[in-house]
């Protein structure tokens, strides 16, 4: 008699650590599939003053999503527009539209960049992908920066964060906890 519940408790206790690790095992899939999800289609551009920190606002953009900035430029009086990409959680720019030279507007293609002509007489130069790990922009006192992201709507960072601010742009992936 001994002998048979002494089995029969060994028995369980073999199929409760079945149970343990297969209900382990479900979880393990589980929070690894919700990470993954959570790596390939969450994560804010956040938007904050380059100087305090202060976090101006944050914007819901999944991995390879896109945005661009656009102002006057301060020199040429043109039009310039930089389109960024997030790539592995990072900020990457991709290219640059403009309508005229001058001081800080590319002169030279680079390897691996090409040149273009837009059918209104603008430049577009693309073929960057380069990592920026740190993206300021100075709104402008004269005419505004505007933010665009996934090619919506436009956001106006002279509304947003107030003339002559350094806006420091940065991005973070979703948590899952």
């Amino acid at each position: 008699m001994l002998s048979r519940e002494l089995k029969s408790n060994k028995l369980q206790g073999v199929g409760q650590k079945r149970i343990i690790l297969a209900a382990a095992i479900a979880l393990f899939i589980v929070v690894a599939a919700a990470a993954t999800f959570s790596y390939l289609t969450g994560g804010c551009l956040i938007l904050s003053n380059g100087k305090t920190g202060e976090e101006y606002a944050r914007f819901n953009l999944r991995e390879g999503g896109t945005f661009s900035v656009g102002f006057i430029h301060s020199v040429n009086k043109s039009p310039v527009t930089d389109f960024y990409q997030i790539t592995d959680g990072r900020i990457y720019v991709e290219k640059t539209i403009y309508y005229g030279f001058g001081a800080g507007v590319q002169t030279e293609i680079e390897e691996g960049q090409t040149l273009e002509y837009g059918e209104d007489g603008s430049m577009i130069v693309s073929g960057f992908h380069k990592e920026i790990p740190d993206l300021l922009y100075i709104v402008g006192t004269v005419s505004d920066h505007v933010l665009v992201i996934n090619g919506g709507r436009e956001i106006s960072l002279r509304d947003l964060c107030g003339r002559s601010s350094l806006v420091r742009f940065t991005y973070e992936r979703a948590h899952l906890f």
